[in-house]
C-alpha cells in the first residue's frame, strides 16, 4: 500500500526545500476527513488521494500541487469548508482544491446540467491556473485505474465521459502519456471483449517478431553510434485504442497495418534529429507519405517529432519516431514539463504556458453563450479534440482545423458572414462539394452569395464548435420567428371561438402567469411552441380561459413533457416501441430511429417529430447533432426491461473474396444465437467482398460479443454497424 513517506521521498528526489509540514498537514487533514469512508474495493478511502498525490509527483510539480491532490476531494465528502483549507494550507492551495471540487451540493434539472456546470467551472479555474487540471487528471487516472469496483453502468459512464472529455484534454495540454493511459483504460472498460481481443492478437504478433524487433534496435544503435550520434533508442507497441481507431478508419485487418511496432530514438540537438531521419532511410525503404515533419510544423499542443515508417526485408513495417530529449519530455508530461524549480520555486520556463492557457480561453470564449447543457458538452467535445489539418487561403493565411473539418466550417472560421452566404468552395482550384473533408496543404476558396444561407443539413457534416453554433443560432432564430407566425394565427383562430382578441390579450399581460406552466420564459416563446407544434392552441385557450375547458378541481399544471405528450396523442395511436419508455408517460408513441436502430444498453435520447410521436435515438448517431440543434424537442426516454425481446440491426462486414466466407460467417451469426432478417454479399475487383445483413440482437452486450466473433474470423477485415445519413421519421 502507498505510503505519505513515499510520496515525500519522490518530491524530494526533484525538489530538496519541500514543504515537509506542508505537505504532512495535508496528509493529517485528508486521512482525518475520510476516516470513515471506503472505497468501493472496500479499501479506506485515504489510498485514492495518495495515489493522486503520487501522479502529482511523479509529473514533478509544486508543493500546492501534492497538497491539493491529497485535499481534493475533503470539499465533496468532507466537513471542512475552503475557507478553513485557505486558512490551514494558504489561497493557493484552497482555490486549486475548489476548482477540482464536482458541483453536486445544488440542484440541477439533470445529469448533464450538473455535468456542464463542473466543466465550466474547471475551465474558469484552469484559465487562472492550469495546475487545476494536472489535479484533476490526476483524480480521474486513478479512478480509472479501479473502475472494476463500480457497477458496470457507472463503468461505461464514467469512461465514456473520460474518453471523450479527459483523455482529449490531456491530449490539446500535450500530456501524451496521461492520454494514452485514459484512452486504454476508457477502451477497457467500454469494448471489454474487443479489447481483450486486440490485446491478444497485438501480443501475438509482437511475440513472433521478437528476435527482428531486437535485430532492428541493435541495428539503429550501431548505425547512430557509427555517426558518432549519441541516441537513446527503445522500441515499444502503440496503443491499443490508437490501434483500433486506425484499424476502423482504415478498414483493415491487424495484419495490414504499418505501425504496431514503433521506435522511439533521442538525440540531443534538432540537426541530429535530421542526421538520423537520413540514416534510417538509408537502412530501410520508407513509405510514401508516411513521412511527417512535427518539428518545422507543431502540432498544437506543442509536440514536436519526426515520423517515418520503414519496410525492412521479411519483417513487419514499424515506425521510427526521432525527437530530442526536451521535445520527449514535452511530449510526454506536456504542460507539468514547462515548470521547472529555481531557487527553490516553481515557475513557468517559457511562454508555452501562456499559449496553452490561451487555447482555453478560446474554448471557454467558444462555450460562453451556449446556455443548453447538452450542446455545451457536444461542443467542449468537439473543441478538445487537436488540430491536425492545416489549411491556407488563397492570400496565404494559415488555419488548423480539426480531423473531418469541411470547407463550410473554413468559410466560418474566417467570418460568419462569409459562413452564412457560403454556396461553393473551391480547393486546390476544384470546385467541391460543401461537405468534402480538407486535408494538409489545402488551399480554400469560398464562393458567396448575398441571398445564400444557412442550411441545417450543414450541421450532419461541420465539425469545429464555431460553425456549428452560429448554423444553429441562424436556423434557431429563422424558424422561431416562423414558428411565432404560426402559432399567432393558430392562437387568433382558436379564440375567435370564443370572440377574444389575441392583441388585447396580449395588451393585458394574460399570458404571463402561464409562463412557468409550460416552460416558456417569455410570451413570444409561449405563442412559437404553439405554432411549433409543441402546444396545442386548444391546450393553451383552456388554460388562459378556465370558462372554455374547466379541468377538475385540485388537477396538476401540465408538465412540459405533458405538453409535448398532449400534442402528440391528439394525432397518434397509443403504445410505444418494444422496450422503450417516454419517461413520465406510459402511452406516448415512441419508435426507434432507422438512422442509428438503437439497441437495449445503448444511450438513447428521445427527438419529438412532427405528427410521428417520439422518434428514438443513440446519443451517438451522426443525425442526433443535427436534429437536436433546438433542445426544445428533446424529451426524456429509457429502456425498459423485457423478456426475450429483441431488436434488428444493421452490420456492414468488410473481407476478402475467399470461398466459403459467407457459409463461415452465417455459422458465427448462429452460434451467436442471432437470426438473419436478410444478407447480401458483393465482391470487388480488388479482391474484396462486402457483406450487408440485417440480424437481430438481445442488447448491447450481446451485439459486442457478436461484433467480436466476427472480426476473429480469418479473412474478415472489418465489421461495424450500419449508419444511414437521414432518419424519414425524424422530421
Amino acid at each position: 500500500m502507498l505510503r505519505f513517506e513515499d510520496i515525500l521521498e519522490k518530491v524530494e528526489s526533484y525538489h530538496p526545500a519541500v514543504d515537509e509540514a506542508l505537505l504532512r498537514r495535508a496528509y493529517v487533514v485528508s486521512a482525518h476527513e475520510h476516516r470513515n469512508q471506503l472505497r468501493s474495493s472496500g479499501e479506506p478511502y485515504l489510498v485514492h488521494p495518495l495515489a493522486v498525490a503520487m501522479t502529482l509527483a511523479e509529473m514533478k510539480l509544486d508543493d500546492a500541487s501534492i497538497a491539493a491532490g491529497l485535499l481534493h476531494d475533503v470539499l465533496e465528502d468532507g466537513t471542512v469548508s475552503k475557507e478553513r483549507i485557505g486558512e490551514l494550507f494558504g489561497a493557493d492551495v484552497a482555490h486549486l482544491v475548489d476548482g477540482v471540487t464536482k458541483i453536486g451540493k445544488y440542484a440541477f434539472t439533470s445529469k448533464e446540467a450538473q455535468q456542464a456546470e463542473t466543466f465550466r467551472k474547471m475551465l474558469l479555474a484552469m484559465t487562472d491556473d492550469l495546475r487545476v487540471i494536472l489535479v484533476k487528471l490526476a483524480d480521474r487516472l486513478h479512478n480509472m485505474q479501479t473502475l472494476e469496483h463500480v457497477p458496470e453502468a457507472k463503468q461505461r459512464a464514467t469512461a465514456a465521459e473520460t474518453l471523450e472529455i479527459y483523455a482529449p484534454l490531456a491530449n490539446r495540454l500535450g500530456m501524451g502519456k496521461m492520454k494514452g493511459d485514459l484512452e486504454d483504460l476508457s477502451f477497457r472498460f467500454l469494448h471489454p471483449e474487443e479489447f481483450e481481443a486486440l490485446r491478444a492478437a497485438v501480443d501475438e504478433r509482437i511475440a513472433a517478431s521478437a528476435a527482428n524487433v531486437e535485430k532492428i534496435r541493435l541495428d539503429l544503435v550501431a548505425k547512430t553510434k557509427a555517426m558518432g550520434i549519441e541516441a537513446e533508442i527503445t522500441g515499444r507497441v502503440k496503443r491499443y485504442w490508437s490501434i483500433r481507431q486506425k484499424l476502423i478508419r482504415q478498414a483493415i485487418p491487424l495484419e495490414q497495418l504499418y505501425d504496431v511496432l514503433a521506435f522511439r530514438v533521442l538525440v540531443d540537438s534538432i540537426p541530429d534529429c535530421y542526421t538520423v531521419l537520413g540514416i534510417v532511410h538509408q537502412s530501410w525503404r520508407p513509405v510514401p507519405g508516411r513521412i511527417k515533419d512535427y518539428i518545422a510544423m507543431p502540432k498544437r499542443n506543442f509536440y514536436q517529432s519526426l515520423h517515418t515508417t520503414l519496410v525492412p526485408e521479411g519483417a513487419p513495417p514499424f515506425e521510427v519516431q526521432i525527437r530530442t530529449r526536451e521535445m520527449d519530455l514535452i511530449a510526454e508530461n506536456g504542460i507539468a514539463a514547462h515548470w521547472k524549480y529555481k531557487e527553490g520555486k516553481l515557475v513557468r520556463t517559457d511562454a508555452r504556458h501562456e499559449e496553452h492557457v490561451g487555447v482555453l480561453r478560446q474554448i471557454l470564449e467558444t462555450t460562453r453563450d451556449v446556455s443548453d447543457p447538452k450542446e455545451f458538452l457536444s461542443s467542449l467535445r468537439i473543441d478538445l479534440y487537436p488540430d491536425d489539418v492545416y489549411t491556407f487561403s488563397p492570400k496565404g493565411a494559415v488555419y488548423a482545423f480539426s480531423r473531418g473539418a469541411t470547407p463550410v466550417d473554413f468559410a466560418y472560421r474566417v467570418h460568419t458572414d462569409v459562413g452564412h452566404h457560403c454556396v461553393g468552395a473551391r480547393v486546390n482550384g476544384r470546385l467541391v462539394p460543401l461537405k468534402s473533408p480538407l486535408e494538409n496543404g489545402d488551399i480554400v476558396e469560398i464562393l458567396t452569395a448575398p441571398s445564400a444561407h444557412p442550411s441545417r443539413d450543414w450541421l450532419a457534416f461541420t465539425v469545429t464548435s464555431r460553425a456549428r453554433n452560429k448554423i444553429r443560432a441562424f436556423i434557431h432564430a429563422a424558424e422561431k420567428e416562423q414558428s411565432l407566425e404560426i402559432g399567432r394565427r393558430l392562437l387568433e383562430r382558436e379564440l375567435k371561438k370564443w370572440k377574444k382578441s389575441l392583441a388585447k390579450l396580449l395588451e393585458a399581460k394574460a399570458f404571463d402567469p402561464l409562463l412557468g406552466d409550460f416552460g416558456a420564459g417569455k410570451v413570444d416563446d409561449l405563442i412559437a411552441d404553439v405554432g411549433y407544434g409543441k402546444i396545442a392552441p386548444r391546450a393553451l385557450v383552456a388554460r388562459l380561459l378556465p370558462e372554455t375547458a374547466a379541468p377538475p378541481e385540485g388537477a396538476p399544471k401540465p408538465s412540459r413533457v405533458a405538453a409535448i405528450s398532449s400534442v402528440v396523442r391528439r394525432v397518434l395511436p397509443f403504445g410505444a416501441a418494444t422496450g422503450i419508455r417516454v419517461k413520465g408517460e406510459n402511452d406516448l408513441l415512441a419508435t426507434l430511429a432507422k438512422c442509428c436502430q438503437p439497441v437495449p444498453g445503448d444511450d438513447v435520447v428521445g427527438y419529438v417529430t412532427r405528427g410521428r410521436g417520439v422518434s428514438v435515438h443513440a446519443t451517438t448517431c451522426p443525425n442526433v447533432r443535427t436534429l437536436l440543434f433546438d433542445p426544445g424537442r428533446e424529451i426524456p426516454v429509457e429502456w425498459e426491461k423485457a423478456k426475450n425481446a429483441t431488436v434488428t440491426v444493421d452490420l456492414e462486414i468488410r473481407t476478402e473474396d475467399r470461398q466459403g466466407m459467407l457459409a463461415r460467417i452465417t455459422q458465427v451469426l448462429s452460434a451467436a444465437n442471432s437470426n438473419i432478417r436478410s444478407i447480401e454479399a458483393r465482391t470487388s475487383r480488388d479482391g474484396n467482398a462486402s457483406i450487408e445483413a440485417s440480424v437481430t440482437t438481445q442488447d448491447r452486450r450481446h451485439l459486442d460479443r457478436l461484433l467480436v466473433s466476427l472480426r476473429a474470423l480469418p479473412g474478415v477485415t472489418d465489421v461495424r454497424r450500419k449508419l444511414r445519413d437521414t432518419d424519414a421519421e425524424a422530421g
